[in-house]
């Protein structure tokens, strides 16, 4: 934190319609504070220490005394900075547990209490599991439902009784059609990357959820930008809001100071030479290089195998079996690099990734930062590396005019190139393949594959995941279409007949390779 350790504070009491337009700025200090300054439940407090954690974060401090006073919050933070216990505690705090004084005195015990909307399954499983260890010594059930998994094990959780639900919009709307998931007993809503929500399409299902909890509740949204539908949306569902800002006073820009940027004009032919190098770069640990398709993805990760090193793929032919395979890999230590598509990796968050690779250029300002938001979390520094091809120059250049990097004309560069091993501290000695002596780790086969269940069954272990769903876990429609391109072994459909087998090969050869 010390790069963060003091920040500017910035808030603004919106109406209902026209924001207020010079918000107040203090400046505040918050290198010594503890959660226990705030008035956290010492239990939380507790279990939090336990898991190391002391001191907040900037968005957190921020938030904490608005959101204990449950009133509304639109909270702005860059990516990676900690907001999920800034809107996590507070939730915790106004939650009656099993053992909690008062709970048989509640309307409906058992029913929820608390709501947390999030755009994909990586981010709800991830946050769901910060509220768990927050919440370690308390009572309080957290469950975390998405798409792509069996509903059976969902829906006996909800009837056994649960204080929080964790979801994405579309398995939620889902349970809530069944009758399954009671909403009217919410008291406290929050919309975590309500950009992405935005991006992926979201919001008419999240305006849908909303209309069934209490007009009363308590609403806290979190956004890493506030675009035109994000703050409609804040209007019609929040009263009076607080706007909360959290920057370091010495990083004004777009991107966080704490990561170091590169962009290289490279070769499509030796591009992989380049990357095996900048995988053996001093100090170099859990990586994610990010592709634009599942091809590229499934080529890419074959390729650096073959190379010795310990890689796993996440993109959307695999099945949520597969996905979280990878993920656990990765967290795990088994494997260090990922290659991952951007619509697959959404809301990833991994401890100690210190490098990014964009392999391919992506395709506008916010995919970037997505992108390099996966490094220099909670106050650590890393390394985000672009890959920018002749024909992607203009768009490069724009990108970076828009976030005003000076990185807008990159620098022809090959594997054989001096500045690519100064800048990245490189070693001179390094060739396109690990040595034997340094290829330790497990891989990616380490890693058990749970069956998860729900509509898919296992495939075959060559296949690389499941049917295509969207990215919450609702079916994409490919009509008849089925199956998924060649990589490692996921969860999926395969029946036995021969004719059918013979079918979906044909399918397959000639399917788009969509992300």
């Amino acid at each position: 934190m010390d790069s963060m350790e003091r920040l500017i504070v910035s808030q603004e009491v919106t109406g209902a319609s026209v924001p207020a337009e010079t918000p107040a700025q203090t400046t505040t200090d918050v290198a010594e504070q503890t959660f226990a300054d705030f008035g956290i439940d010492p239990r939380i407090c507790d279990a939090l220490a336990t898991a190391g954690i002391t001191h907040p974060f900037p968005i957190q401090a921020l938030t904490l005394p608005v959101a204990l006073e449950r009133r509304d919050i639109i909270g702005q933070a860059k990516t990676g900075t900690g907001k999920t216990l800034g809107f996590g505690l507070p939730l915790l705090t106004n939650v009656v547990g099993p053992n909690d004084d008062g709970y048989e005195d509640l309307a409906a015990p058992g029913a929820p209490q608390a709501l947390v909307i999030l755009p994909t399954r990586e981010l709800c499983k991830q946050v769901a599991e910060d509220l768990r260890v927050a919440s370690r010594n308390l009572s309080t059930r957290v469950i975390d439902i998405y798409g792509g998994v069996g509903f059976e094990p969902q829906v006996a959780a909800l009837q056994r009784g649960v204080e929080v639900v964790v979801g994405t919009p579309g398995r939620l709307i889902d349970l809530a059609n069944r009758g399954v998931l009671d909403l009217s007993h919410v008291k406290t809503v929050v919309l975590d990357e309500a950009d992405e929500m935005l991006d992926l399409g979201f919001l008419p299902d999240v305006d849908k959820l909303l209309s069934q909890v209490s007009p009363t509740r308590h609403s806290m949204l979190f956004s890493a930008t506030m675009p035109g539908p994000v703050v409609a949306l804040a209007r019609r569902f929040m009263r009076q809001p607080t706007h909360i800002r959290a920057q370091d006073p010495e990083d004004q820009g777009a991107t966080v100071t704490a990561v170091k940027q590169f962009a290289y004009r490279t070769h499509p032919m030796n591009k992989v030479e380049v990357l095996s190098r900048i995988l053996q770069a001093e100090g170099r640990e859990r990586t994610i290089v990010f592709v634009k398709t599942k091809r590229t993805a499934a080529r890419l990760t074959e390729e650096l195998t073959e190379r010795g090193f310990a890689v796993g793929a996440l993109h959307g032919d695999l099945g949520q079996g597969a996905r979280e395979q990878a993920l656990r890999a990765l967290r795990n230590g088994k494997i260090d690099v990922m290659v991952a598509t951007d619509v697959a990796a959404r809301g990833i968050d991994v401890d100690d990734v210190t490098h990014v690779v964009n392999y391919q250029s992506p395709e506008d300002d916010k995919v970037y930062l997505h992108r390099i938001g996966r490094t220099a979390r909670a106050g650590k520094a890393g390394t985000a590396i672009t890959f920018v091809d002749w024909d992607a120059m203009p768009r490069w250049g724009l990108i970076a005019r828009t976030l005003g990097l000076d990185i807008a004309e990159p620098v022809e560069t090959y594997h054989t190139s001096d500045h690519l091993y100064s800048d990245l501290d490189i070693s001179t000695d390094v060739t396109g393949r690990l040595p034997r002596g340094q290829r330790t780790r497990a891989g990616l086969s380490a890693e058990m594959v749970e069956d998860l269940g729900g509509s898919s069954s296992k495939r075959s272990p060559k296949s690389s995941g499941g049917h295509g769903e969207g990215i919450d876990g609702r079916r994409k429609s490919r009509g008849k279409k089925s199956g998924g391109a060649q990589g490692r072994g996921g969860v999926g459909a395969r029946k036995s007949s021969g004719g059918q087998k013979r079918n979906r090969q044909r399918r397959r050869v000639n399917r788009n390779d969509s992300q």
